[in-house]
């Protein structure tokens, strides 16, 4: 398997999961969010984090077209949850994950193989460097984290939810 084929998979993946929990979420629990601890987003705040922490993040690699401004802060790109923007609706959340995935998909395809393999490139947020296919792996490993963390919202919703949801069974 070569990196091109390993990210498509993941992608595939990770999104049609999290495409499967997102048919469990409804517009009035957009609010929720654990009663105890600090910092956590809402389930409006998650699952719009979860139509630009992938695909978005993988251009920003690939073509150098982050959606944050050059010289952000570390603040400025990673906001506590209070600071985060919040979904309108689930039906527009799965309108934007669904052009997201075809970013991430389309960004790996034009990366192309050798690229992936070979160019180092540093994030925003971190200046050292490492290879482009790391690089978008890490961001779809940052999706699964948050893929993880909807399941969880989920189930202390008290949401059907089961362990095949998780893996998008």
């Amino acid at each position: 398997m070569n990196w091109t084929e390993l990210l498509t998979a993941k992608v595939n993946e990770t999104y049609h999961a999290i495409e499967g929990m997102l048919s469990l979420c409804d517009d009035a629990s957009l609010g929720w969010k654990p009663a105890t601890g600090a910092n956590w987003m809402t389930t409006g705040q998650l699952i719009d984090h979860l139509t630009n922490a992938g695909g978005s993040c993988i251009a920003g690699f690939v073509a150098g077209k982050w959606p944050m401004p050059e010289g952000a802060s570390v603040e400025e790109m990673l906001p506590s949850a209070e600071r985060m923007p919040t979904a309108k609706s689930v039906a527009e959340t799965r309108t934007k994950l669904a052009a997201d995935k075809a970013l991430a998909l389309a960004m790996i395809a034009e990366a192309g193989e050798q690229n992936l393999a070979t160019k180092m490139v540093a994030a925003p947020w971190n200046p050292q460097p490492a290879l482009l296919g790391l690089q978008c792996l890490g961001m779809v490993d940052h999706l699964a984290n948050h893929k993880a963390q909807l399941f969880y919202y989920l189930k202390l919703q008290g949401k059907p939810v089961h362990t095949g949801h998780l893996y998008g069974m």
